[in-house]
């Protein structure tokens, strides 16, 4: 399977958007073919997220689970490009959960900062 590439620069899909995304900074785990690999959400929709992955072996079209501080989603990589990858989730998160998710990202953020 091919893998697609995000575009380079500004980010040309951002008007196509549903949903408004926004940055965090959180570990999570990426559960891929019975194994889980430590990842960082890097921002985050009610309908997707982009992740740090790594080297864990993420291709487009893969089906996968992300997990973090006790939640997750099911969801599709959409694409990979050097360490990072685009999700789609399989169902929307609640927007509240998101807002509450980038709190806790900032919060994070600023603990490992000082």
């Amino acid at each position: 399977m091919t893998a697609l590439k995000a575009p380079a620069g500004p980010d040309p899909f951002v008007d196509q958007r549903q949903h408004p995304r926004v940055s965090v900074a959180m570990p999570a785990f990426l559960i891929l073919g019975g194994r889980r690999y430590p990842v960082q959400i890097v921002d985050l929709s009610a309908g997707g997220a982009k992740i740090d992955c790594g080297t864990a072996l993420v291709v487009a079209g893969a089906v996968v689970a992300l997990n973090w501080g006790g939640a997750g989603a099911q969801a599709t990589v959409r694409w990979r490009d050097g360490r990072l990858a685009g999700l789609a989730f399989a169902a929307e998160l609640d927007p509240r959960d998101v807002l509450d998710l980038a709190r806790r990202g900032q919060a994070l953020g600023a603990r490992m900062r000082s």
